[in-house]
């Protein structure tokens, strides 16, 4: 049967977009149970990310078949290649998103030592980045990605002060330590999920004008 590129393409896309909400919201809950330090919302997160990995697994397939099947070229073939970097990336986002919440569920069976306020806002500003790459995405805008520049700047400053606290504090009270070192693990993952972030708004960035861009040169 012949394939309509036009229509599937179309399919992938709304497959792409579905898969960004599903991730989103996912990191939303994860930094909500972080802050407010809700062991049974964290749990819920570690327990559910099969759908995540069963559409990474079904959008990679679909992208497969269609450069098996129709060659595409230009603009099709730099969509899809865009997809399948874009899909894994958020695939790895959820996986980072449930290891946050299984270091929340960590601390909350030990928590005399709470959150740091860095930590939660590195949260916030990895949620806002995310959500507005994902809005980038939809709307194919390369410039809006160039914005992310100062939220990842952000992002590794606050990084920086929690590493200085964790020495601090591991001097202060070494009893502590294990949490402290839950706690600096937290900024680690939420950092890293602030360089996928970037490194879709670099594949969005390809998308549109067909640059390659790595390493920060948005």
């Amino acid at each position: 049967m012949p394939v309509d590129l036009r229509t599937e393409l179309v399919e992938i896309r709304r497959e792409l977009l579905a898969m960004g909400a599903l991730v989103e919201e996912r990191v939303g809950l994860v930094f909500a149970a972080m802050e407010k330090g809700d062991v049974e919302a964290a749990t819920r997160i570690r327990d559910g990310d099969t759908d995540v990995d069963r559409l990474e697994v079904r959008m990679e397939e679909h992208c497969m078949r269609l450069l098996a099947l129709t060659q595409p070229v230009a603009g099709d073939l730099r969509f899809i290649l865009t997809v399948l970097r874009v899909n894994g990336e958020l695939e790895r986002i959820a996986d980072l998103a449930k290891g946050i919440a299984k270091r929340v569920i960590r601390l909350g069976k030990q928590w005399h030592v709470s959150v740091p306020e860095n930590v939660v806002e590195m949260g916030r500003e990895s949620k806002a980045m995310l959500s507005e790459v994902l809005t980038a995405l939809s709307a194919q805008d390369a410039a809006k990605c160039r914005g992310l520049t100062p939220r990842e700047d952000r992002v590794d400053a606050l990084q920086k002060q929690v590493v200085a606290w964790v020495r601090e504090e591991v001097s202060r009270s070494p009893e502590h330590a294990p949490a402290v070192i839950d706690v600096l693990t937290l900024a680690q993952r939420i950092e890293r999920m602030a360089d996928i972030i970037t490194n879709i708004a670099e594949d969005v960035v390809f998308l549109v004008e067909g640059r390659v861009v790595r390493h920060g040169g948005l």
